[in-house]
């Protein structure tokens, strides 16, 4: 008896360690297309920073896992759930990804990131009431590194153009409409889109693959799989060093590419990281 007793309590704090551990249900966009009317949507710049999601006590990564920030940057977090973008500015997402994973944060380091706020999960009602609730709370809130992603609208296919260029122009990576009447919604859905100069997607390393010629002795390209299973050769987009050191066998990477070809595969792949999330 006292065995089993033991065998189910291990079993539930096994159980229990899954659930603390378990990805949190989050929108998840889909991409622009061209005959979508953009006037229906709200758009904000596409930020090159980590997603985290706050509980109103612990930030954690879409991975689930909690992200290691300093006390005081935690203390100045209002009790409540919100959704939104670790950010250090643009073109430094590298710089950003060392400094949040860290087991031990650096203050001094986090003096430079900003939880960049573009989901409130617990107001009902519309994106568009949502938005300049997450405005509000901002300024009551009073904390330096909370912001509200900007929110904007544009009347027309033609202006969208003309601000997706502006942003690229400025080091941005594109823009983001949410659907200005939608509820908070989680999964994958057209009322959140992403408009970039170019796509990105994901896929899990299988193998390394060795190179030729000035490559020989190195990572010549990765074969991976994407989540629906299609398979292709990673080949390009890597520095000396990703290839001297490629990413592991199981570890999930981001590519971005131009369009899909007929049988579905990415057209010019090229390798951009490795997923980030701890």
């Amino acid at each position: 008896m006292k065995a089993l007793t033991r065998i189910l309590l291990g079993l539930c704090l096994f159980g229990l360690a899954l659930v603390a551990k378990a990805e949190p249900a989050l929108l998840l966009a889909e991409v622009y297309r061209s005959e979508l009317d953009p006037a229906d949507y709200l758009v904000s710049e596409k930020l090159d920073g980590i997603r985290a999601i706050w509980d109103g006590r612990t930030l954690r990564f879409r991975s689930g896992n909690e992200v290691k920030a300093p006390a005081w940057f935690l203390a100045g977090l209002p009790k409540r759930q919100l959704d939104g973008e670790l950010w250090a500015g643009r073109g430094r997402f590298e710089h950003l990804s060392s400094v949040v994973r860290k087991e031990v944060p650096m203050d001094e380091e986090w003096r430079e990131v900003r939880y960049m706020l573009f989901e409130l999960p617990d107001v009902p009602g519309s994106f568009e009431n949502r938005a300049e609730g997450m405005r509000q709370l901002v300024r009551e809130t009073g904390t330096p590194w909370l912001q509200a992603i900007e929110q904007f609208r544009v009347p027309d296919r033609e202006s969208l153009k003309i601000k997706l260029n502006e942003i690229v122009r400025a080091g941005g990576e594109g823009l983001m409409l949410h659907k200005a009447d939608a509820p908070y919604l989680t999964g994958r859905s057209e009322v959140l889109l992403k408009l970039k100069p170019y796509l990105d997607a994901e896929a899990r390393v299988l193998a390394h693959l060795p190179g030729k010629g000035r490559h020989d002795g190195r990572l010549g390209a990765l074969l991976v799989e994407t989540p629906d299973g299609r398979r292709f050769r990673l080949g390009t987009g890597f520095s000396d060093a990703e290839r001297d050191a490629p990413p592991p066998v199981g570890t999930t990477v981001t590519y971005r590419y131009r369009a899909l070809s007929a049988k579905g595969l990415p057209r010019f792949a090229s390798f951009l990281r490795i997923r980030q999330d701890p």
